[in-house]
Order: structure tokens, then C-alpha cells, then sequence
């Protein structure tokens, strides 16, 4: 029997399938995704017409430690997106006991046991018991669960004892990340960092591993030559040494969740949580503000594990937050 399809963000044929009478244009929240994208800059010619450079690979490297506070570009390491150093990492280490902090991001339970390693899901870091490899999404996608840096130390300390590593996904930490190891990093332990998320190009397919030199060496041999881009990689090293852009998108972004909490509360169980680039509501009547805002063309994102679940995006323009704030208000009538 295949395994169950999993849900991901961003899927507005599957939208459109479900409420095929949905105004036009589709206003899509469902990912936690930057609605305001950094601005992209003219690109020459020459980026799509030649092969990367080893020099521009490491040239993104630095510009990626720099911005994550890496302690050695050597231990960061450019791919073509989080996604792929998420089925590269259990291939990669060999068939272990595997426990992943839940619920969480399913593509790494999916990873995992694909690779043959035996997977437990746990609700506690109490729970992780004589495992071998200790994977946590730090802070946690959707209910934004933010650990202690202290606690991850503690957990990279006592799995490596027993020569055990520690995973830690940092997708949502450019904005939410007083947390991050990567300045800290273990030697036992691998962060992952998400470039599309935070500068709201995800069709860029940019993302980093950051581990110790000796790991971080094993994971660029295994991607191979020229797995990022030339012009993601011109974009990348623009957008990670823009520090001031960040700063300001993290400000701005910070005030839309506000906004966007004070819309939810009213139908919420309990204060809306999440990260803040999206808002995650729990509802007993979740299944009818998916349905209504659905027929309104507005897409949000269920949960299998959960049917009480909604994470909403950002809206990204005046129109949007307008068209999300009248039907919303049609629900809170109700």
C-alpha cells in the first residue's frame, strides 16, 4: 500500500478542484512564505550562459555564515533548497533509531523511513529515550514551539555521549531565531537554514546546511558539482548581505501577524501561535472556515494529524488583507 499523499502549502489546483465556483484571483495563504519579496535585481546574461564558479559557491557560503553568524564559511553548505538536504541526510548517515520531536514537518518522518531507518514520532524530548538521532524543527512548524538554545545544547551533549547526532530545522529562524545553535553549533549536530521562506523567493530553491568542516565536506560531495544555480546564487549573496532589508521585513512582517492575530482571535479556541511569517488557528469550527473562506478563493492550510488546525500566511497587499478581513467578518456574524 503507497503512503498517504502528504499536504503541503501552495497547491491551488487542489484548491481549485475543491471549490471549483472560487473567485478568481485565488488569494493564497496557505505557506508560510514572505508576501513581500525582496526585491530581485537585474541578473546578467552571463549567469544563465556559463557554469558557476567554485569561487561563487564559496563566495555564497561566506555571504550565508555571515548572515546566519556561522563561526567558518567552511561549515555551511549551499543547496538547492532545504527540501533536498532533508532526503540527502538520511542516506547519508547509516540505518538508525530515529526520533522526531512532533508534530511537525512530515517531510522528515517521510525522509527518514524511506531510507530505511526505524522512526518514532514523540511528543517530549523525555520521550527520546536510546535513540541514535534526535531531529527537531526549531521553531516548530505549525504551532511555532520554540526551544531553549540551552535545551538543544543539553540534547547534542547526552546523544553524543553515545556517538548520536542531533538535526535541528531552522526553516523559520531568520525571523524568529534568538534560539539558532549555528553560532554554537555542536559538533554532533547539522542546522538547516531556509533562504525562500524568509526573502519570499521560494521558486529560487536556495537553501543551507551548517555543520561541522569534516560533515559539511561529506555533504558537498554528495550534492555534487554545481548543485546551486548561478543566478540563485547572485540573488542569494545580494539578499543574505542585506541586512537592513531583513531587519526592516522582519519588523514589518512582525506587525502583519499582530494584525493578522487580532482577524483570528475572535473564531480561535486559544490565542492563535505559529511563527512570524504565518498565524496557526485552533478551532472547533476550523472545517467551516476552511470551507468559507474556500468558496471566497482564499486557500489555508489544513492539517492531517489535526482537523482543529488552520495556519494562515501573510496577506501580501492592501486587496488581500481587505477581501481576508470581509470574509472573515462574515464568519464572525455567524
Amino acid at each position: 500500500m503507497s503512503e498517504a499523499r502528504i499536504w503541503h502549502g501552495g497547491d491551488l489546483d487542489e484548491a481549485r478542484r475543491l471549490f471549483p465556483d472560487a473567485p478568481e484571483p485565488w488569494i493564497d495563504l496557505s505557506t508560510g512564505i514572505n508576501p513581500i519579496a525582496y526585491p530581485m535585481p537585474p541578473l546578467p546574461a552571463r549567469l544563465f550562459e556559463r557554469l558557476p564558479s567554485p569561487a561563487d559557491h564559496r563566495d555564497l557560503e561566506a555571504a550565508a555564515a555571515e548572515a546566519y553568524g556561522a563561526a567558518d564559511p567552511a561549515m555551511v553548505v549551499g543547496a538547492p533548497g532545504t527540501q533536498v538536504l532533508i532526503s540527502l541526510l538520511p542516506i547519508l548517515w547509516p540505518r538508525s533509531r530515529v526520533t522526531i520531536l512532533g508534530p511537525t514537518y512530515a517531510e522528515h518522518a517521510h525522509a527518514w523511513r524511506g531510507a530505511g531507518h526505524a522512526v518514532a514520532e514523540i511528543g517530549s524530548l523525555d520521550e527520546a529515550g536510546e535513540a541514535d538521532i534526535l531531529v527537531v524543527v526549531n521553531p516548530n512548524n505549525p504551532d511555532g514551539r520554540l526551544l531553549r538554545r540551552e535545551v538543544l545544547l543539553e540534547q547534542a551533549v547526552r546523544f553524543g555521549r553515545r556517538g548520536g547526532r542531533l538535526l535541528v530545522d531552522e526553516a523559520f529562524a531568520d525571523f524568529d531565531g534568538n534560539e539558532t545553535l549555528v553560532s554554537v553549533l555542536p559538533e554532533n549536530t547539522v542546522v538547516l537554514r531556509s533562504f525562500g521562506k524568509t526573502y519570499g523567493l521560494a521558486g529560487v530553491r536556495l537553501g543551507f546546511a551548517v555543520a561541522a568542516t569534516t560533515f559539511a565536506e561529506t555533504l558537498r560531495k554528495a550534492l555534487g558539482p554545481w548543485s546551486v544555480s548561478g543566478p540563485a546564487m547572485e540573488v542569494g549573496r545580494r539578499a543574505l548581505r542585506d541586512r537592513s532589508w531583513r531587519e526592516a521585513a522582519q519588523a514589518a512582517r512582525a506587525e502583519d501577524a499582530r494584525r493578522l492575530d487580532a482577524l483570528l482571535e475572535p473564531l480561535s479556541s486559544r490565542a492563535p501561535g505559529g511563527t512570524i511569517l504565518y498565524r496557526l488557528m485552533d478551532s472547533s469550527r476550523a472545517s467551516d472556515v476552511f470551507s468559507h473562506l474556500g468558496h471566497h478563493g482564499i486557500w489555508v492550510r489544513r492539517f492531517q494529524h489535526d482537523p482543529r488546525l488552520l495556519r494562515f500566511g501573510l496577506p501580501g497587499s492592501a486587496e488581500a488583507w481587505r477581501r481576508l478581513e470581509t470574509v472573515l467578518a462574515d464568519l464572525h456574524k455567524g
